[in-house]
């Protein structure tokens, strides 16, 4: 008789630690997005991707993981009643599949990625969203969308088991899905405000970076842990994840020297998270070499991407369409032109350049263009019911005044003056503002009364 399956402790404690790396990706998202954001509206931007993980934790809990890895159901959708939140899974057989991992730890870390796809939306349409529509939307977008997906992709669903097409962490399933879904929204509820009018410029690029760097810190518990065991793919996952994203941001950097004179910070920030995004389909099926290539071509055309908003009159905020839907593709497609059988078995037909004919690439494509309209479809669909409904967008007034203090009744700085009689060096010293208390300029008396004036 075969041996009862056991626990594999080595494995289980490496997907652990990938699972809380993955969820960190978050709260680094909502740091880089809130840092590309203008200061007024920071916090919102910041509250939409900490609302994520509430809310999409919960859902998975409950249905989402059934949805995505339960038993197929006709290619389409897992078994909903396999693994209901209110079901217990804690005999020594409750493991998945042959990899010695308790069934918890692999619904953990799966919903890890199910947490940063939904998150990854909000970056399109900061400054005009209201925070109710964002919830509602969450809902049924993962719901409707992401969860199907996922099967589809991983689950044992028709992309994956039928097409035979690869996405080893998330190009397809994440990537060019959020990508697609934050198309419809920009779609639905149009430009900001002055835009592209005014500079909307990132107001604290430290943040961008601190943010970016925590994505990357995570992306190796995203693509590494993708194989679940510690083994050699892990190690070429790994590897890969570095080099190109390494790659990516000197790509970028490359095409803002030539276009704008001179590199930038967010121009690297950006560089890389287009690398990583690029590499996460491709990171286990591809050579090293090829993965730092891989991050030229993304980093230098996700630069260029960026700038189709303007000529193509569409307003995404934070550029998830440049980034995450172009990235996700050219990822995806570098299968189809690089994916090799000397470094994964998975790959049934060697890419383009490795003589393989166009087969893979072609399915490659496929399975991109389903995602694609898929979401995009949907989340055009969810997006225009609340826009007419509860109203999807904030009033005019609440975008000008700033959708934090309008949807959250806080800011993220105080730009309050300091002065007056509060207190404070100034006064304890019997001075106002620096001068002497009860002497105050011409200029501020003249505009005192001006001011006076207009309000009679």
């Amino acid at each position: 008789m075969p041996e009862a399956p056991t626990i594999d402790t080595g494995n289980t404690a490496w997907l652990l630690v990938s699972s809380a790396i993955v969820l960190l990706m978050t709260p680094g998202l909502a740091l880089f997005y809130g840092g590309l954001n203008r200061a007024k509206g920071v916090l919102n931007m910041i509250m939409m991707s900490f609302s994520a993980i509430g809310l999409v934790s919960i859902l998975w809990l409950f249905y989402g993981f059934s949805a995505a890895f339960g038993t197929d159901q006709g290619g389409v959708i897992g078994d909903l009643g396999q693994y209901l939140g209110t079901k217990t899974f804690m005999a020594e057989t409750d493991l998945w599949g042959e990899t010695g991992i308790p069934l918890y730890v692999f619904m953990a870390f799966q919903m890890m990625f199910a947490v940063i796809t939904v998150a990854l939306i909000s970056g399109a349409i900061s400054d005009r969203a209201k925070f109710s529509g964002w919830l509602l939307f969450v809902v049924g977008w993962a719901s409707l969308v992401y969860f199907p997906v996922a099967h589809w992709v991983w689950g044992g669903g028709f992309i994956g088991a039928e097409l035979g097409a690869l996405d080893f962490a998330g190009g397809t399933a994440v990537h060019i899905n959020a990508g697609a879904a934050a198309l419809a929204l920009v779609l639905v509820l149009g430009r900001r405000l002055g835009w592209p009018r005014e500079t909307m410029k990132p107001h604290n690029v430290p943040m961008v970076a601190l943010g970016a760097g925590l994505l990357w810190f995570g992306w190796f518990g995203f693509n590494a842990g993708s194989e679940l065991t510690a083994d050699l793919t892990t190690g070429l996952a790994f590897v890969n994840t570095q080099v190109a994203t390494a790659a990516a941001v000197l790509g970028w950097l490359l095409v803002e020297k030539a276009r704008d004179g001179r590199p930038t910070l967010v121009g690297a920030s950006s560089g890389a998270i287009a690398g990583l995004v690029a590499i996460t389909p491709a990171c286990a099926f591809i050579t090293p070499w090829a993965a730092v290539l891989l991050g030229l071509v993304a980093g230098a055309v996700c630069a260029l991407a960026v700038s189709l908003k303007y000529r193509l009159g569409f307003d995404d905020s934070l550029d998830v369409v440049g980034v995450h839907f172009v990235g996700g593709w050219i990822g995806c497609l570098w299968i189809g032109l690089f994916g090799t059988s000397s470094v994964s078995s998975l790959v049934s037909d060697e890419g383009l350049f490795y003589g393989g004919g166009l087969a893979q690439l072609g399915v490659q494509a496929l399975s991109a263009l389903i995602v694609t309209g898929y979401s995009f479809a949907v989340a055009f669909v969810l997006a225009f019911v609340l826009e007419k409904t509860i109203g999807f967008r904030v009033s005019t007034e609440a975008e000008v005044e700033g959708i934090d203090i309008a949807e959250h009744a806080e800011s993220g700085y105080d730009l309050s003056p300091a002065a007056g009689s509060a207190g404070g060096a100034f006064a304890a010293a019997g001075l106002a503002g620096g001068k002497p208390a009860g002497e105050t300029g011409a200029a501020e008396q003249v505009a005192s009364a001006s001011s006076t004036g207009s309000r009679r």
